[in-house]
């Protein structure tokens, strides 16, 4: 994961710096972190787009129809999938557009509510979801260039962090 516009310093580092210097070195460390973790996520999605790109796919787009790939009868109603991908419901009805443009998605409406309507994965989707899938393995998610232990403390802190901001409930005993 190499940029062409490496800098020679760290932005992060001297903004914290700035901080501390005009006396806000409290928060000057949950300022870098936040900032840290912010470019972070511009990085990894930017990669993620262009392992995604031969597919005509954003990560977005992505996120659904794997996550209907993982369903028992590749299909769900579009209400659960907002929920699901933690999305506003405009969100998936335009994801739901462009997947149904491109043949990888059909809607449906539910047989005991015409007004709700369910997402279903075509073929076609299924094919692209496993290949996308397959694709972001290889080209991104085992090449993330983290170290195995910093995954596990990785995942720790931002699920307990993400838990406390009440993203999910925490299972007790965890």
């Amino acid at each position: 994961m190499s940029n062409s516009r490496t800098l020679t310093k760290d932005p992060i580092t001297e903004a914290q710096r700035n901080w501390v210097r005009n006396g806000w070195e409290e928060a000057s460390g949950p300022m870098a972190a936040v900032t840290a973790i912010m470019r972070v996520q511009q990085i990894l999605l930017a990669e993620a787009e262009q392992v995604l790109k031969p597919f005509k796919l954003t990560f977005a787009r992505y996120e659904l129809i794997a996550l209907l790939s993982f369903t028992r009868e590749q299909q769900m109603l579009m209400k659960r999938a907002s929920a699901l991908l933690q999305v506003h419901p405009t969100s998936v009805t335009n994801a739901v557009d462009r997947l149904e443009d491109a043949g990888l998605v059909k809607r449906e409406p539910l047989k005991t509510d015409r007004r709700a309507m369910t997402i279903v994965l075509t073929a076609k989707g299924k094919k692209i979801a496993a290949e996308a899938t397959e694709a972001l393995n290889e080209e991104l998610f085992l090449q993330t260039g983290f170290e195995p232990d910093e995954v596990d403390s990785l995942i720790r802190i931002l699920s307990r962090f993400r838990a406390r901001a009440g993203d999910f409930e925490e299972a007790s005993g965890t």
